[in-house]
């Protein structure tokens, strides 16, 4: 059964698409760099890290420390893997997985 979006529409298709056609890390670097500005990179790179230290069991402080995210940002990506799409979970089972 396929995953049921809030949000789906063609466009949002095309471009998840478009990163599926990613081989490697610098095609990734590429598309990104070109389609988002740094900061928001950067806060994505910062959600998925705070992911992943929640992940671990850290706590509020150290994540906050080690990310410099805000209790705020650390709380709600607390909550998606909590009660979210599972999309965090899924890649950092998969991650540790490969580790």
């Amino acid at each position: 059964m396929a995953y049921e979006t809030r949000f789906k529409s063609d466009e949002i298709d095309r471009l998840f698409d478009a990163i599926l056609q990613l081989k490697d890390r610098d095609e990734c670097y590429r598309l990104f760099e070109d389609l988002c500005t740094i900061k928001e990179i950067r806060a994505m790179g910062q959600r998925f890290h705070v992911a992943y230290l929640l992940s671990e069991e850290k706590t509020y402080s150290e994540i906050e420390k080690i990310t410099g995210a805000s209790t705020a940002t650390i709380s709600r990506i607390n909550k998606c893997l909590s009660y979210g799409a599972d999309g965090y979970q899924l890649i950092l089972k998969r991650m540790k997985e490969e580790e």
